[in-house]
């Protein structure tokens, strides 16, 4: 199981664009991929649904966990996704 933490960047945090976004980057990985705040539920990173339960805003910090082949490599797709601004995102 690959796992990491990171930053969320966006400046509306996981919600409406840079959700949609993420949803679709994570549904394209190898690996099955979770994320979660601390303290909460893990959701399936590919469903931009749940992705907007989760209520994670700029700077929150989120965990993506990730099993399967290609495991390591869809955590750090993801987490530097999450690291950017995706609202700048053209």
């Amino acid at each position: 199981m690959a796992e990491r933490t990171v930053k969320i960047a966006s400046s509306s945090g996981l919600h409406a664009r840079p959700a949609g976004i993420f949803a679709q980057a994570a549904a394209e990985q190898p690996a099955s991929v979770t994320i979660e705040k601390v303290g909460g539920n893990a959701v399936q990173a590919s469903s931009m649904l749940m992705l907007m339960t989760l209520g994670a805003g700029h700077g929150d910090e989120v965990t993506l966990r990730a099993e399967g082949d290609g495991a390591e490599e869809s955590v750090n797709a993801l987490a530097d996704l999450l690291e950017k601004d995706l609202d700048a995102e053209g």
